[in-house]
């Protein structure tokens, strides 16, 4: 079973300024369950913009009781218009860093204790639809899809109606069953890449 976690950031004594006031904001994440299925990725993390100082302690504040104590993270610069080299997290120091090689929608984090996880980061300006279906695919466990090829899925879906009037109605008539491994089966939806489907 997939678990949708919004999270909000405890809050932190400070002096009195207008954005104290405001209530925390919940992180928008979904986490693959523990399984013996190893796959590409660890779950999606749906940022409400693509400002890093802003949006990474959200993140690591959500994360801290199932992950632990995150301290590095690594992007791809293409999505991350600023991307500062350290940020204040959940008490302690995150240090950022970024590499033209990795997939441009993924998020790597990394704890020195517990190890590393990888997060397909779905575009802030992604439609609710659209970022279920994104996050709901990213926490599949065992599965082989890449960020990549995910987002490049739901681009497809985004622009053929047919394949999205199709996947609403198998979800509205009851078309999900849970499968010989207890997670959620889909029906096709469209290809992925040359010769997959989803």
């Amino acid at each position: 079973m997939t678990v949708a976690l919004e999270r909000t950031t405890p809050a932190t004594p400070s002096s009195p300024s207008p954005l104290a006031t405001a209530p925390p904001r919940p992180a928008r994440l979904v986490l693959t369950p523990k399984t013996t299925l190893s796959g590409q990725l660890d779950g999606a993390w749906w940022p409400r913009s693509r400002d890093l100082a802003a949006e990474l302690p959200v993140l690591v504040a959500a994360l801290a009781e199932p992950w632990g104590r995150i301290t590095r993270v690594t992007v791809n610069p293409t999505r991350w218009p600023v991307i500062p080299h350290k940020v204040l997290a959940a008490g302690h120091t995150l240090h950022v860093g970024w590499f033209t090689e990795q997939d441009p929608d993924k998020l790597i984090l990394l704890s020195y204790t517990v190890g590393r996880w990888d997060l397909l980061v779905v575009p802030p300006q992604t439609a609710p639809a659209a970022a279920a279906r994104l996050m709901a695919a990213a926490a599949v466990p065992g599965s082989v899809l890449t960020a990549r090829a995910l987002i490049a899925a739901e681009a497809v879906i985004g622009r053929r109606p047919d394949l999205r009037n199709r996947e609403d109605a198998w979800e509205s008539e009851g078309g999900a069953r849970v499968s010989d491994i207890g997670s959620l089966a889909r029906l096709p939806v469209g290809p992925l890449s040359a010769g997959a489907w989803w």
